[in-house]
């Protein structure tokens, strides 16, 4: 059909906004009235802000891009709108009002009455102002519990929907190698199951409330060089198989994830964005994925001034329209005239923009951005008079108290107890000293995607938007006829010792000294965590340990609580410490959770997603490591950790017996079923995370010593027993072999019941018979865990 044609005849647009017509058909009929530059329109984004007064956005000038002429863009059509919230302070109901103005406007302007696509940042939250800063993704691995963070995306879901994004950036699902990196905040833990577990059900809970749910990074940025953000990827196809790939199988496999994020990393020098085999052969052809793959920020223009892999942008965009990206972001940069001009030259075949386009519009139609009764008004303004900003403004509330009981929860069960004397649950002190540069810092609790941290710091006249209590402020309320005497020490990394003495005066006044260490999330320096921000070492940041080690010999006992982005070696204090409180950025509500556990009215749950270091200088490493990676009498340098990945302490304790199997042998496609019980035999209820390891003692190719395969949490009330059966397949088995295949061979395998990697309670030795099996991205992922009450 003549595109002019149909633009003078409404009614023959009918079949692309006919919702009871075949997707396939709507698609292939606009695709066909399209000019070159209105499919090519549909491949990029431009970034813009919210209006605060709820007028139309404004284009973000970002020092990495021109400025961008949106007037110029919009009558060709436009794919996407990068963080409409997410860019500048305003109120929710303003910003919501200014999006559908714009939204208006976008479809108003072209042919086919095509709006965008707005896509946000949601890592902890949604990263808006006045929304609710939920703990990082490290504290959700720390929590254990996939059904928890399952209805904190569907929230945070529900909030992005409600004010008119259709698309948020999450989850991370890049695995720890190295604990330097400074996105080790970002990412859910060092193991690839407990990514995988926790990553999907933050994709499923994203995808049930509307909102299409973004993989990052793919694949391979967190096994960087040195944990150098954006440096070379060092690892091989069997680590890229067996440890980094996992997660994003699973979660599009299991979590429906709709969307794909390439890594800015390039592999044996191949950038992610210009990898056909991965971003087409791994992720298309072999897993089946149907979504669209949308290019981390600047990512195809890197091709060419990071990665030299592009003579020009027209050769950046063809090379990463042929390797598989689908949409150019956050601006447009190389999408737009370069590859139309490329295009229309012959260097660029147009069947990688019709690619590409199809896949943009058949999210667009699923979206129902495309039906006839599309309204740009979200839920969030129905009914509102959405045009008179004033008496909208405060209207939306993206800081509900349901959604800061979530975020309370799940700090909650992420606050790890690593170490205790007995000292914890302080049992009403006098007298308390709380010392440390994140004792009375608000924002210690965020991480570098939180609002506050990532767009607030640049505008510090604008309030935070959101409750944010300090931990001397919370203690203060934990412990009301406490005398709590408070000293800064140090900063988080100024170096500066001149409250040194002030500090120890205090602590040797105290009953206990409570120590409050850690980061400042920040972005590009501009924090000791965050991205951007990688470490050397695993040292405390500045002088912290200077201060900690001045207070252990103050003489008083010390309770060293961290507030952190990674973990950190703590030298003395492993050992010396009379408690050790671990946290990573547990948000907003977090300082609740930490003066709870310090009070005993919350018995921690948490387990360490990472395992704290016992030397600084022990990176890159993890538990998943080879016989050769841990200690032995090879080399001089132990890395044995201080605490081992799945480690966490309770104020009750758990006795596991009565270990039983059905079977000690079963083929290579079949599975075992273990039994055994669990008790509380403390005085109060708590909560123990069981965690199943498969210790493989000879296989065809090297091991890691034992990897996680199960968990699951087991909550007891003071006494009660539960007996829990454990249905392992064959398949959680398989590893890359030597021909590059997964497979599942026989032999004799260790299935260790434990309470953390380095902790095992009980095991059964099994065997695979039969002979070695292919398997494919099709295998069972999962034991099955069933509990029941224990019979006396």
């Amino acid at each position: 059909m003549n595109a002019d044609v149909a633009a003078e005849n409404p009614s023959a647009l009918s079949l692309w906004n006919d919702p009871t017509a075949p997707v396939d058909a709507r698609v292939d009929a606009l695709i066909a009235a399209m000019t070159l530059e209105e499919k090519t329109a549909q491949l990029f984004g431009v970034w813009v802000g919210a209006a605060a007064d709820g007028g139309e956005v404004a284009p973000h000038q970002h020092d990495m891009e021109e400025a961008v002429d949106l007037d110029a863009l919009l009558p060709t059509g436009l794919g996407q709108l990068t963080r409409p919230f997410g860019t500048v302070p305003v109120d929710p109901a303003l910003g919501a009002l200014s999006l559908a103005r714009t939204q208006a406007r976008i479809a108003a302007s072209n042919r086919f009455g095509i709006p965008a696509l707005a896509h946000d940042e949601c890592l902890a939250g949604f990263a808006a102002w006045g929304a609710t800063a939920y703990p990082v993704p490290l504290s959700w691995g720390a929590a254990f519990d996939p059904d928890l963070v399952r209805r904190m995306a569907a929230a945070i879901g529900r909030d992005m929907r409600a004010v008119g994004v259709h698309q948020g950036l999450a989850p991370v699902l890049d695995v720890v190698r190295d604990a330097r990196w400074g996105r080790v905040e970002e990412t859910i833990g060092e193991d690839p199951y407990l990514v995988g577990t926790i990553g999907t059900a933050y994709v499923q809970g994203l995808e049930s409330a509307g909102i299409v749910a973004t993989l990052k990074h793919f694949a391979g940025y967190s096994a960087s060089r040195a944990g150098r953000n954006l440096a070379p990827a060092s690892m091989g196809p069997r680590e890229r198989a067996d440890v980094l790939l996992p997660p994003f199988e699973m979660a599009i496999r299991e979590g429906g994830a709709r969307s794909v994020m390439n890594a800015y990393t390039d592999t044996d020098g191949v950038p992610s964005a210009a990898d056909e085999s991965l971003l087409t052969g791994l992720l298309r052809d072999t897993w089946g994925f149907e979504g669209t793959v949308v290019a981390d920020y600047f990512a195809v223009a890197f091709l060419k001034t990071l990665h030299g892999v592009a003579a020009d942008w027209a050769d950046a965009a063809g090379t990463a329209l042929h390797a598989g990206i689908d949409v150019e972001l956050p601006n447009v940069k190389t999408y737009g005239a370069p590859l139309t001009e490329a295009v229309a030259d012959g260097r660029v075949p147009e069947e990688l923009v019709d690619r590409a386009l199809r896949r943009v519009l058949t999210q667009k139609v699923a979206l129902g951005l495309l039906d006839p009764d599309w309204d740009p008004v979200p839920a969030a303004l129905d009914g509102t008079g959405p045009d008179d900003p004033e008496i909208l403004r405060g209207r939306v509330d993206l800081d509900s108290p349901g959604n800061r009981a979530l975020a309370r929860t799940l700090a909650e069960e992420a606050v790890v107890l690593l170490g205790n004397d007995s000292t914890l649950p302080l049992d009403r002190p006098r007298r308390i000293a709380l010392i440390g540069p994140n004792a009375d810092e608000p924002t210690a609790v965020l991480g570098c995607y939180s609002f506050p941290q990532h767009i607030g710091v640049r505008h510090p006249g604008t309030p935070l938007g959101i409750g944010l209590p300090s931990l001397r402020e919370t203690l203060t309320a934990e412990f009301p006829d406490a005398d709590i005497t408070y000293v800064r020490g140090t900063g988080v990394d100024d170096g500066d010792l001149s409250g040194l003495d002030e500090a120890v005066r205090a602590a040797r006044e105290a009953d206990v000294t409570l120590v409050a260490l850690g980061d400042r999330a920040g972005l590009f320096g501009r924090g000791t965590s965050g991205e951007g921000c990688d470490a050397e070492t695993l040292d405390l940041p500045g002088a912290q340990q200077h201060l900690l080690d001045a207070l252990l010999d103050a003489g008083t006992p010390v309770v060293t609580v961290l507030l952190a982005g990674r973990p950190y070696a703590l030298g003395r204090a492993v050992t010396e410490s009379a408690a050790i409180v671990q946290s990573f950025f547990p948000g907003e509500e977090g300082t609740h959770a930490i003066a709870g556990v310090l009070s005993g009215r919350v018995n921690p749950s948490g387990r360490l997603p990472v395992g704290v270091p016992r030397a600084p200088g022990s990176q890159p490493g993890t538990y998943l490591g080879a016989p050769l990676a841990h200690a032995n009498d090879a080399s001089s340098v132990d890395p044995t950790p201080a605490f081992p990945f799945g480690h966490g302490l309770s104020y009750t304790r758990f006795d596991w017996s009565d270990l039983t199997a059905e079977a000690h042998e079963a083929p290579t496609d079949g599975e075992f079923t273990l039994a055994f019980t669990v008790r509380n035999t403390g005085d109060r209820g708590g909560t123990e995370v069981v965690q199943l390891y498969l210790h493989d003692p000879v296989a065809s190719v090297v091991q890691p010593v034992r990897r996680l395969v199960g968990y699951t949490r087991v909550t007891l009330d003071a006494g009660e027993a539960r007996r829990l059966t454990v249905t392992v397949p064959a398949d959680l088995a398989s590893f890359t072999g030597r021909d590059g295949c997964r497979v599942v061979e026989p032999g004799v395998l260790e299935l260790r019941l434990s309470a953390s990697s380095a902790d095992p309670r009980l095991t059964a030795r099994v065997t695979l018979t039969g002979v070695t099996r292919h398997v494919d991205h099709t295998r069972r992922l999962h034991a099955t865990f069933v509990q029941k009450p224990a019979t006396a």
